[in-house]
């Protein structure tokens, strides 16, 4: 489908949606699939989302120029999978004195090196798609161009959630972005674009290689199974040791087998959880696979050393199930079992010789942790927060793990709250640093007003807080637990309001802000150099717009998620509200607004202040109902009045595609504000949105002023 400066209205409306639909499906896919192949970007995930807009921005400021760099995508495509996986390969990582990461090392050049070839990689691949939508914004009048942008953008995020939804797969959606591109492109180049489209997706299919694989809506799943292996280093000398390989065939008689076999979940490439029995009747008792299982079942009954055998049991984190079934072990009549992953209680069940998911005792629910605990009205015997520690950033757009609302003072104090008299809130932790451990000790400490009894293993940690006196006196050990006193270091306690318990103070670590401070610089060169000096008011009050709009996006995300769990879908049905808004928006624009008026900033900041004065307490003590209102009324209304306030001054753009590129970069900008959070908090970064919107309204005050008459 080639392109052509006397292209009719019709056809651009319709080429412009298709690259919008395609620049939002390849972006979602990129920031999907990435961190499951570089596992440095699992904590890094926004900055694809940041370098899809800068690429983005970058093309449309660029698209005076023609679309000719649009010849070179399916290049840019195969370039960028081919180094991501490259990459991957190495398994760099960084880690720093301040943060908390399963796995990773301190900060090294080489982790650097490659965070900022990723970022400028996937910059280059949108570029070309950049410029080609800029192309089309100039063949339109700006607001129905504007309008098929936003129509295709929420399209793509539609299908690709739909996509999520039914099963992800790098090569499908991959192969489904390069037939897209192959159908944009130029017929007489078709044959090269080919090539280059087969040795991405071709690449993505190798290294899929033979291995099982599952795709949840949070990680990228591998199973393995454990075995013992021996070596003879030296004639009449052997040594043995649990190993893993891949898993290979269930035995058909996996529930009531002597021996079963034992397997290991991986999520992005790392170790994650056991799946097996923590039954040590159905082990031989001198075998290794007995010795192996003595380990866990010891920290999962360790609490019922301390309490009397709890009927009614709630486990936060259930996971592969081994925590579940120890409570039914000890006696349990009902365990609620609540997992966010969809796809692991699925897996348990297919691999655990016990499957506790099974048991007619157990209930599952497939919610995040936080969002079980604000419906909850049980009380419980005993309330456990299973090993949680999240591998993961929960959303594209923060830097906020899966787990950071379920390990706040707030969350505990409401399980707490959900004790018997006699009962006792328990927190399984793998801390690996002192100071983390210390700082949920603390943490439990405040939120139940009394000290808690608290074990260690190595880097595990057990803390039990019970609502009354403990029957029995705390052993000094159990096993190779220890019992160990309460230490009050110096750390920030993680709130609903700053919920970053990985991060030892507020502020931002020394690796981000080196990784943002290197990125930026490498933006605003890139910026400076193709679009040149002549930015004004007007670009300024695009720029401003997007900045504002970005971080406005990603605080409403970790709002909602606060309010209904840090779930893909909550996630998912947030960008698309976001999207939908700002299409209506256009639409009123285009009807009924003929022209801009400076007030039309007055309800966006009163909508802004509404956010920031009403306290996120008073939303989740309302029922259900009531927060799903405030989410669907006012949360979104910023987004709509700011909305009013693009369309309408855009409206009459003399160079629309590289104003649509300022607000893209603009955009850029606010994602790496973003990380300001870790520094702020979430309520103060409110006031950061609404500098941006005040930036904005303060370029067009001064374009007005020094505007000829």
């Amino acid at each position: 489908m080639a392109t052509g400066p006397n292209d009719p209205a019709p056809h651009a409306g319709l080429r412009l949606f298709a690259l919008s639909f395609t620049a939002l499906f390849l972006e979602l896919m990129v920031i999907r699939w990435v961190p499951s192949e570089v596992r440095l970007v699992a904590y890094y995930a926004n900055l694809m989302l940041i370098s899809s807009f800068l690429g983005l921005g970058i093309g449309a400021m660029v698209s005076a120029r023609g679309d000719r760099l649009f010849r070179l995508l399916p290049v840019f495509f195969a370039a960028n999978v081919l180094l991501l996986l490259w990459v991957g390969g190495g398994q760099v990582s960084l880690g720093g004195a301040g943060e908390f990461r399963f796995g990773a090392t301190q900060g090294k050049l080489g982790g650097y090196a490659a965070l900022l070839m990723i970022f400028s990689a996937n910059a280059a691949m949108f570029t070309p798609l950049g410029q080609a939508i800029g192309v089309q914004f100039a063949r339109l009048p700006a607001l129905r161009a504007y309008a098929w942008d936003l129509a295709g953008s929420l399209t793509g995020t539609l299908v690709f959630g739909l996509f999520s939804l039914w099963s992800f797969s790098p090569l499908f959606g991959f192969t489904a972005v390069a037939l897209i591109i192959l159908a944009l492109g130029e017929r007489r180049r078709r044959l090269g674009s080919l090539a280059a489209c087969s040795v991405a997706v071709g690449a993505i299919w190798l290294a899929a290689g033979q291995r099982e694989v599952f795709w949840s809506p949070y990680y990228y799943i591998t199973i393995g199974e454990t075995y013992l292996q021996t070596e003879t280093p030296a004639p009449g000398q052997f040594r043995q040791y649990v190993a893993e390989r891949p898993a290979g065939p269930l035995p058909a008689d996996l529930r009531t087998m002597r021996d079963p076999p034992i397997f290991q979940l991986h999520v992005n490439q790392d170790f994650y959880q056991m799946h097996g029995t923590v039954d040590l009747r159905r082990y031989a008792p001198e075998g290794w696979r007995h010795a192996l299982i003595t380990k866990s079942i010891v920290q999962y009954s360790l609490p019922y050393q301390l309490i009397n055998p709890p009927a009614h049991v709630l486990v936060l984190g259930a996971g592969g199930g081994m925590d579940v079934e120890t409570a039914l072990l000890h006696g349990a009549a009902h365990v609620d079992a609540v997992e966010i992953d969809p796809q692991i209680p699925v897996i348990s069940h297919r691999l655990s010789s016990a499957d506790p998911y099974g048991d007619p005792r157990v209930t599952l629910h497939v919610n995040d942790g936080r969002a079980f605990l604000q419906q909850c009205t049980a009380t419980y015997d005993l309330v456990a927060f299973g090993y949680l520690d999240s591998q993961a950033l929960f959303s594209y757009g923060a830097s906020l793990r899966l787990d950071g609302y379920i390990y706040t003072v707030e969350s505990f104090r409401q399980a707490y709250s959900l004790v018997r008299p006699d009962g006792a809130l328990v927190v399984w932790f793998f801390s690996g640093r002192e100071w983390l451990a210390q700082k949920l000790v603390q943490m439990v400490e405040q939120a139940t007003g009394r000290r808690p009894c608290v074990y260690v293993n190595g880097g595990a940690l057990a803390i039990v807080a019970p609502r009354g006196p403990l029957p029995r006196r705390p052993p000094a050990k159990i096993a190779d637990w220890e019992l160990s006193s309460v230490v009050d270091v110096p750390v920030d306690l993680a709130t609903d309001d700053w919920p970053y318990l990985y991060l030892e103070r507020q502020g931002i670590p020394a690796d981000y802000a080196i990784v943002i401070g290197l990125l930026l610089a490498v933006s605003v060169a890139a910026v400076a150099r193709l679009r040149g000096p002549g930015f004004g008011a007007t670009d300024g009050h695009f720029f401003f717009m997007g900045w504002g709009f970005l971080l406005l996006q990603t605080k409403s995300i970790g709002d909602c998620s606060l309010y209904f769990g840090a779930t893909w879908l909550v996630t998912m049905l947030v960008i698309a509200g976001v999207l939908l808004m700002v299409l209506l928006a256009n639409w009123v624009a285009l009807r009924f607004l003929r022209a801009f008026q400076p007030w039309f900033f007055v309800p966006l900041f009163l909508s802004l202040l509404l956010l920031l004065v009403l306290p996120k307490e008073i939303i989740l003590a309302q029922p259900l109902g009531l927060r799903l209102a405030w989410t669907l009324l006012a949360v979104p209304l910023p987004v709509f009045f700011a909305g009013l306030i693009f369309s309408t001054t855009f409206r009459d753009a003399l160079h629309p595609a590289a104003l649509f590129g300022a607000n893209l970069i603009g955009a850029t900008l606010g994602g790496f504000c973003e990380y300001l959070g870790m520094w702020l908090g979430s309520h103060r970064l409110g006031y950061l949105v609404l500098a941006t919107y005040a930036a904005s309204l303060l370029c067009l005050l001064w374009r007005r002023r020094t505007a000829p008459a």
